[in-house]
């Protein structure tokens, strides 16, 4: 097992000031081993898990079953219970309440309306996805990158049990888990879209390419993108609009937030593979970004192109300051027209180029080539 400190530090961290944590996250990325983990801290925990018949029938009467708890109360799968959030609610508030429920779902946008309505002011969020860099250690990226960050294909015992395990979470993902959330999309429907999503990762969302593409309107084609997104499964990354006198991209960035799912979707088996792939940049691109967000755990995160052409990979602002970032799969990246004018026109702080090489070192006094081995320990 991998441990996984600053998640559940973040998971310390807000029940230091609220009674209901929700962690969030796709199905299979570890909530359910990191919520055991945190139990295994606490005394007096009790464990529900709502795919499982007999924690559901000892949920049926929840009030009873809920108001005599003490210390923690995990509930996993809350979003095949929405109701619970009105139950949550009314115990949390009682004068004499000690109790503390961690509840994790992986339906976002229906667990996190319902949640935040709810439970205003008594329930914070934590995000989790899979494996990243800081967690494996930057001698692991390689498999990472290829693999992808789901616990059960990054630790399978090979590259082909790996796939194999990608391959059956995405049937299993568009079969089952899809329709129970209520969503009546054809499974093959949705599995060609998804994968000329994966053809399309790194790229700027065009809703008409996509409607034509599956003979649909351009509303159903945002539609099957949100629903996507909500689940985990796709990152809309939005552009920047700085105040500038240039005409500037305003569609989303779409990327598979999951390298080794990109990479089953694009059907390629191993790294040999990928290396002579003509999404090799795309896919090194997508990977990198995750990384960046996981590492940062910043929300205020974008991209940045304008019609001309000039264009930064990542833009995010920290402590006041905007830090730029550029991507590239290369031996020895040099700086380019376009990072000078990202770091001109959007007054950066710093740009770091990440590449796949072994070292860190200086290309200008605000620009550094930021190895990926170095890339946990940097940001």
């Amino acid at each position: 097992m991998i441990d996984r400190p600053d998640r559940l530090q973040a998971i310390h961290q807000v029940f230091e000031n609220l009674p209901v944590v929700a962690l969030l996250g796709p199905r299979q990325c570890g909530k359910t081993t990191l919520a055991r983990t945190f139990a295994s801290e606490r005394s007096g925990t009790e464990y529900f898990d709502l795919e499982h018949t007999v924690d559901r029938s000892r949920l049926d009467n929840p009030m009873l079953a809920l108001q005599d708890l003490d210390g923690v109360v995990i509930i996993d799968e809350i979003q095949r219970r929405p109701e619970l959030f009105e139950v949550l609610r009314v115990l949390v508030d009682r004068p004499d309440n000690s109790t503390q429920f961690l509840v994790l779902g992986s339906a976002a946008p229906r667990l996190v309306k319902g949640a935040a309505e709810t439970l205003a002011g008594r329930i914070g969020f934590v995000d989790l996805s899979g494996f990243n860099l800081g967690e494996v250690g930057s001698d692991q990226k390689t498999r990472l990158w290829s693999r992808g960050g789901f616990p059960r294909s990054f630790l399978a015992r090979g590259d082909t049990a790996s796939l194999a395990w990608r391959n059956d979470f995405i049937r299993t993902f568009l079969e089952r888990d899809i329709p129970q959330l209520g969503i009546t999309v054809p499974a093959e429907t949705l599995r060609r879209f998804w994968t000329m999503l994966a053809h399309y990762h790194g790229g700027v969302w065009n809703a008409a390419e996509f409607a034509r593409s599956l003979g649909t309107a351009e509303a159903t084609a945002r539609r099957y993108l949100d629903l996507l997104s909500g689940a985990y499964m796709i990152r809309q990354l939005q552009p920047w609009h700085a105040n500038i006198k240039k005409r500037q991209v305003k569609s989303p960035k779409i990327y598979v937030r999951d390298s080794g799912l990109v990479h089953a979707l694009l059907t390629v088996e191993n790294h040999k593979q990928l290396l002579a792939h003509p999404k090799l940049g795309a896919s090194w691109e997508g990977f990198i970004v995750e990384q960046i967000i996981a590492a940062t755990s910043s929300r205020d995160i974008y991209f940045w192109r304008t019609q001309a052409g000039a264009e930064l990979d990542l833009l995010l602002f920290t402590g006041g300051r905007a830090v730029g970032y550029e991507i590239k799969y290369a031996d020895a990246p040099r700086t380019t027209k376009s990072m000078r004018i990202a770091l001109a026109d959007l007054d950066l702080h710093h740009l770091f180029v990440v590449y796949p090489g072994q070292k860190t070192y200086p290309l200008d006094d605000r620009i550094t080539c930021l190895s990926a081995m170095d890339f946990a320990e940097k940001l």
